[in-house]
């Protein structure tokens, strides 16, 4: 045991055990071996890392510093992310399987997050609104409080990452839950934010499951927001949780984008896309386009292509440079996915490629589907896997109703040249993101959220200011004649 690595709670600049020193085990799931353990949180630990945030807050500088001044340290905090960027991503990929140039890449992205708000809260001005009473109105953005985060296992670094920056670029202090399942590169993250100077108590890291940890955490009442990724199930809870004192949250939950791929698309980059939008990650996104609808005029040269693309995805270890595709983050998920494709031909789906690997790894192949009806679990439920589920149309209007059949609502996509339709196609969908003749682009200063069971909520450029500060108007009286 002693070769395993440890990853602590980072708590008042400190990374520290649990106050009871119990920790558990962190697996490797292309091993399939315990690699590290990690601390885990009681409710007493929870105590000292809020105490160590709301001292921060409403006693220490952060809040209080100018923009300049923040920007520079939430920059160093960046710079030193783009030093560690291989240790960073090599934690992703042994912590969850992630190829390791997929890793590279979310770091930075990771990056970007945290130059992005340092900047935009910088350089953000308030509003100025005339009267004509005599009086003078103007509206600032004051930091909100102390801020709990908790984060998914699929994207461990890139969505913390996305929590914390606009938090603590605004003022607010943070403490941070990621996924019992990948505490790693998130923990490193504490341990950098301590080297490149963050004052004690601005950013905490508090490694754990749910229970108690995150229920604890969620719930106290000295926490002034709450921002949570991950299923709409366990939303629910942390919505309810917070309710309870009044603090607002922002929920992104689960997905069943579709996909849609009208008859005059360029096949080419639909397919391409389709590929990277399904079986990126090994499907493990809330983004993934896993219900895709195909024109009947096109469906079977579309699938042809489309089966073929995924046979050629190469599988295998996470640190193999030729990898575009490794095992599932646990076996705890690898059992839900497999449940989901070993239904389909009981349902009356045809599996036209993938399926379970059956050599004892937790690894399901890019799965393609077809002919299951429209109430089967596979095809309704969120698998968060490497699972697509393909279905025909004729018409325009008749694929709009498909694509808003579903509680979920994050996000869509669609392939067309003709402009007009992708116009009128993208404001007909129910979903937080349409893209069209693309997949997976972001702008960090457009909102990014869902509808119905996808979650509460816009985060990104001002929206997050809007979240993560208190809004406040001032109104002067300059004319007293």
């Amino acid at each position: 045991m002693s070769d395993l690595q440890f990853f602590g709670h980072v708590i008042d600049n400190e990374e520290v055990e649990s106050i009871d020193a119990a920790r558990f085990d962190v697996w490797n799931p292309w091993t399939r071996e315990v690699w590290a353990q990690a601390a885990e949180a009681s409710e007493k630990d929870v105590e000292r890392a809020v105490l160590s945030a709301r001292r921060a807050f409403d006693e220490g500088p952060w809040p209080r510093m100018g923009r300049v001044e923040r920007a520079a340290a939430i920059h160093r905090l960046a710079d030193l992310m783009e030093e560690r960027a291989d240790d960073l991503a090599r934690l992703d990929s042994t912590n969850m399987a992630k190829p390791f140039a997929q890793a590279k890449h979310d770091v930075a992205r990771s990056v970007w997050n945290f130059r992005f708000f340092a900047d935009h809260q910088r350089d953000a001005v308030g509003e100025v609104y005339p009267m004509d009473s005599g009086h003078h109105t103007y509206s600032e953005f004051g930091p909100a409080g102390v801020v709990a985060a908790i984060s998914p296992w699929n994207f461990p670094l890139m969505m913390a990452s996305w929590k914390i920056a606009p938090a603590i670029a605004w003022g607010n202090t943070c403490i941070i839950k990621p996924s019992e399942d990948t505490p790693a590169s998130v923990t490193m993250l504490g341990r950098l934010a301590v080297e490149a100077g963050f004052p004690p108590g601005v950013l905490n890291v508090l490694n754990g499951h749910g229970a108690p940890a995150g229920a604890a955490l969620t719930a106290d009442d000295r926490v002034d927001r709450v921002t949570f990724t991950g299923s709409s199930t366990t939303g629910k809870h942390v919505m309810a949780s917070a309710a309870t004192h009044l603090a607002p949250v922002s929920l992104e939950l689960g997905g069943k984008g579709a996909n849609v791929v009208f008859a005059d698309a360029d096949l080419d980059n639909a397919v391409y896309w389709a590929v990277e939008a399904i079986f990126r990650n090994a499907g493990q996104i809330c983004l993934a386009g896993s219900r895709l609808f195909v024109h009947s005029s096109v469906y079977d040269e579309f699938m042809a292509r489309f089966v073929e693309a995924a046979e050629a995805l190469t599988i295998g270890d996470p640190f193999d440079p030729a990898t575009k595709f490794s095992s599932l983050a646990s076996k705890r998920h690898f059992d839900k996915v497999a449940s989901y494709v070993e239904s389909a031909r009981e349902l009356g789906g045809t599996i036209r490629t993938g399926g379970v690997a059956e050599d004892g790894s937790w690894i399901v192949r890019p799965t393609v589907i077809d002919g299951l009806p429209l109430d089967a679990a596979p095809y309704c439920e969120e698998i968060f896997g490497p699972v697509c589920v393909v279905n025909s149309f004729d018409t325009e209007d008749e694929v709009v109703h498909l694509a808003n059949d579903t509680r979920y609502g994050l996000n869509a996509m669609l392939f067309t040249e003709n402009l007009s339709r992708a116009h009128r196609v993208a404001s007909r969908l129910r979903a937080g993101t349409v893209w069209v003749n693309c997949f997976f682009i972001r702008d960090l200063r457009t909102p990014f959220g869902g509808v119905g069971d996808s979650g509460v909520g816009r985060e990104g450029g001002n929206f997050s200011r809007e979240f993560f500060t208190e809004p406040k108007a001032v109104v002067m009286q300059i004319d007293r004649g």
